[in-house]
């Protein structure tokens, strides 16, 4: 010890144990408080990113643009994400009352025994749709001209708008090709136009395939220059809905200026197997840019994948769609290749908006029906595409459509959806 060193008395050394004491307490209650408010912090929900970047510059009160399967705030509207809800009041039209209706659509003519796939609507969640009124639609569409661009969905689409506003004023068909592929109806009191432009692939495109799907040979597909097909005809019309289609996942030989640069499935050929994403993103780019590029600026709608609901086989191998009732959400996800081509899609259309800040932007709109149809594979036209199938053998072994859509019935609500997006500016 040194020479300096007391020993502590009693009364100091409980003096000192009472300072620690304390000390320790008001440290501990510290500690204490910062762990339980760290742990408040942690356990704060973290919004999810979505899955593709999302430009906000172009959006509205409405989202229109990507969608994302998170569930919206309570403030916003999905108008593609939500629920099929039962309508008891039926259909707007029916095969009756429209004669617009080609047969293979033509569900209840053919003889489809259940109705319930008339009863319902889609409804998004947080918002509602109103069914398109065709005489406002008409009265703000007076001396207007309307495109519907890409394959046989888009066709069937167009039957469903004009059977929509024949309620309001019946149509005059002025114009078809020689095999009805192409077709132009005027309803002449409003001097409104629609026209059907056959163009399955948007892109310049050899195709060797006959109308039962028969190849010959190879289709071949021009990726870097558009279909003139429609191209033509672009600065005629005012507005202009354009989609892929199933067509892609055919075998193809890939060309790019002129020259073979590979294909999809082609094992005969001396070429690289690039595969339909590599041909779909391509067709996009072409197409977008084609657009951005032009003066003329109509309003684009880019409708988005309509996927198919086969089961047990595909068209050429048995596959049927005979369910009675839409799917709930999550109970069906679709294919992977239905992810993979709507991926394509969305992240093409956002760079799209995003590579022109012009006001050029506002003029492309995102009709996004994937979810509303992935939903619903009891509203297909399966295996009465044919007049009354089962009628000499209740048996018998049906080719199924498991792709385009009875009329009336869920595809209806794609153009409810057209007139939400466009009448709501």
């Amino acid at each position: 010890m040194g020479p300096g060193w007391q020993p502590w008395t009693w009364l100091e050394r409980r003096s000192n144990h009472v300072s620690v004491k304390l000390f320790a307490l008001v440290l501990l209650i510290y500690l204490t408080f910062r762990i339980l408010f760290s742990g408040f912090v942690v356990l704060l929900p973290v919004p999810e990113s979505p899955a593709v970047a999302v430009d906000r510059s172009y959006s509205t009160e409405v989202t229109v643009g990507v969608v994302s399967d998170a569930k919206p705030r309570k403030d916003t509207c999905n108008l593609f994400t939500g629920e099929w809800i039962p309508n008891p009041s039926g259909p707007a039209y029916t095969n009756e009352s429209c004669r617009f209706i080609e047969s293979p659509q033509n569900c209840m003519k053919n003889g489809r025994p259940d109705m319930g796939y008339l009863f319902w609507r889609w409804k998004p969640h947080g918002c509602d749709v109103p069914p398109l009124n065709p005489q406002k639609f008409m009265d703000v569409m007076r001396n207007k001209t309307w495109a519907l661009i890409g394959d046989s969905i888009l066709r069937n689409h167009a039957q469903s708008l004009i059977c929509l506003l024949s309620k309001a004023e019946d149509a005059v068909e002025i114009y078809h090709d020689e095999q009805y592929k192409s077709r132009t109806w005027h309803f002449p009191s409003h001097n409104f136009t629609i026209s059907l432009i056959w163009s399955p692939f948007l892109i310049k495109a050899e195709i060797f395939e006959n109308d039962d799907g028969e190849s010959k040979s190879e289709n071949r597909l021009h990726l870097d220059t558009v279909d003139e097909n429609w191209t033509s005809q672009y600065n005629s019309f005012d507005y202009m809905v354009i989609s892929g289609g199933q067509w892609f996942l055919k075998t193809a030989v890939y060309m790019e200026n002129n020259t073979d640069v590979g294909c999809h499935y082609c094992p005969k050929l001396n070429l690289s197997e690039l595969g339909y994403e590599y041909a779909y993103s391509k067709t996009l780019k072409s197409v977008f840019h084609f657009v951005a590029t032009s003066e003329h600026k109509p309003i684009i709608i880019y409708r988005t994948w309509a996927p198919d609901h086969f089961e047990y086989g595909q068209w050429f191998s048995g596959g049927v769609c005979n369910r009675s009732a839409p799917y709930k959400a999550g109970e069906f996800d679709g294919r992977e290749v239905d992810r993979v081509m709507r991926k394509i899609e969305l992240e093409e259309f956002n760079r799209a908006v995003a590579l022109d800040r012009t006001e050029q932007a506002a003029h492309l709109k995102l009709l996004d029906t994937f979810q509303l149809s992935l939903l619903r594979p009891d509203a297909h036209s399966g295996p009465y595409r044919r007049f009354h199938p089962f009628e000499k053998d209740k048996n018998a072994k049906v080719q199924n459509d498991c792709l385009h859509w009875c009329l009336p019935g869920a595809i209806d609500a794609w153009n409810d959806l057209i007139m939400k997006l466009i009448l709501d500016e």
